[in-house]
Formats: structure tokens, C-alpha cells, sequence
């Protein structure tokens, strides 16, 4: 479990296929510090760590895993947002999450706001599963949702953020991964039934 409090960025320094799996090397400033079979956030989608060497360490990315984010995108000099794994005994800075993308986006509007900025995201599907003033992930990272309509929602960045994380590159088009809160991903599955 994560709480999208971002770590630190890697640096994808080799894609591997491996028939339909791929294998992404990560150099960071933590990778040393990792250990094989740990989880860590990779922009938003739980990884294990699978070797390490040289300031670099390897995940797995299975079908699913690529067919469900941007991964499909990464080319090798990208960065990412890492985050280790919560410790019990720490402050829970931003929310739930888990590391199981539920969707990709795309970032659709960028728009300085006099000290932070506006990103809008046009959702692929699931727009009943965020609400106004609610949590979300994007690429790992935990954001309060600032306005939502009927096929795209906004979050504000502020410039510690932006500086911090992957979103001071972040480009009109690109694909972000999404994970919805998992709170409202099991009240929205509670209300099916009924």
C-alpha cells in the first residue's frame, strides 16, 4: 500500500520484451536502498522489484499491466515517480492507494494559475467513479480533484509538486495512469447490486 507521496523520479534506462511481459530498468537515487521481491510505486502501478545492479533496479510489467497504463509509451530516458512501499508507523500524508491502475488518461489543458497550475484529463472510462473535491492517483501521485464534468476533470499542481514529480514534463497528449479511490471504487460496486 502507497500513500502518492512521491519519493523521488527514475530514470528508464533499458526496456527488455520478454515474450509478452517487458522488464524495465529504473536507475535512482534509491534503487541501491531496494531489495529483490519489494513493491514500489512506478508512476502510480505496483512493481516488484525483481533484480538490482549498479544503481538500477528491474520490474516486471505483465500484458495486463501494459494493456492497463502508459507503460506502453515508456521509452527509455523517461522519468518516473517512485514511492516505496508505507511504513505502519508513518504519517499517512496523502491517501489509500494501492498501485492497481484502473485506467489511463490524457491530459487534455495545462493552464498557469498565478503560482500552480491547471491540469485537465479526458477520462477513457469510469468518469462515475471521481467526484469533486475527491481523492485520485495520477502516475502515482495523490491529488484532490478540482472541478469533474461529463467526460474530463481538473486537478491544481502547486509548484513543489510540479518540481518534485514527473508533472513539470508532463505534455497536452500524454497518457497518465489513473487509480480511482478505493473507497469510492467500493461504494460504486456496493450500488450496483442494489
Amino acid at each position: 500500500m502507497f500513500t502518492g507521496i512521491i519519493e523521488t523520479l527514475g530514470k528508464v534506462v533499458n526496456i527488455r520484451k520478454d515474450g509478452q511481459n517487458c522488464h524495465f530498468d529504473i536507475s535512482s537515487e534509491i534503487s541501491n536502498e531496494l531489495k529483490v521481491d519489494q513493491s514500489v510505486s512506478h508512476n502510480g502501478c505496483c512493481l516488484t522489484v525483481v533484480d538490482i545492479k549498479d544503481g538500477s533496479h528491474t520490474v516486471t510489467a505483465i500484458q495486463e499491466t501494459i494493456n492497463r497504463t502508459h507503460f506502453k509509451t515508456l521509452k527509455v530516458n523517461d522519468l518516473i515517480n517512485l514511492e516505496r512501499c508505507m511504513k505502519l508507523n508513518d504519517r499517512f500524508d496523502g491517501h489509500i492507494v494501492q498501485g492497481h491502475i484502473d485506467s489511463t488518461a490524457s491530459c487534455i489543458t495545462k493552464e498557469e494559475q498565478g503560482g500552480s497550475t491547471l491540469f485537465g484529463f479526458r477520462l477513457f472510462n469510469k468518469t462515475k467513479l471521481i467526484v469533486e473535491k475527491g481523492s485520485v492517483c495520477i502516475n502515482g501521485v495523490s491529488l484532490t480533484i478540482v472541478d469533474v464534468k461529463s467526460d474530463y476533470f481538473n486537478v491544481a499542481i502547486i509548484p513543489y509538486t510540479s518540481e518534485n514529480t514527473t508533472f513539470s514534463r508532463l505534455m497536452l497528449g500524454d497518457l497518465v495512469n489513473v487509480e480511482f479511490d478505493i473507497i469510492g471504487k467500493y461504494v460504486a460496486k456496493m450500488n450496483e447490486k442494489n
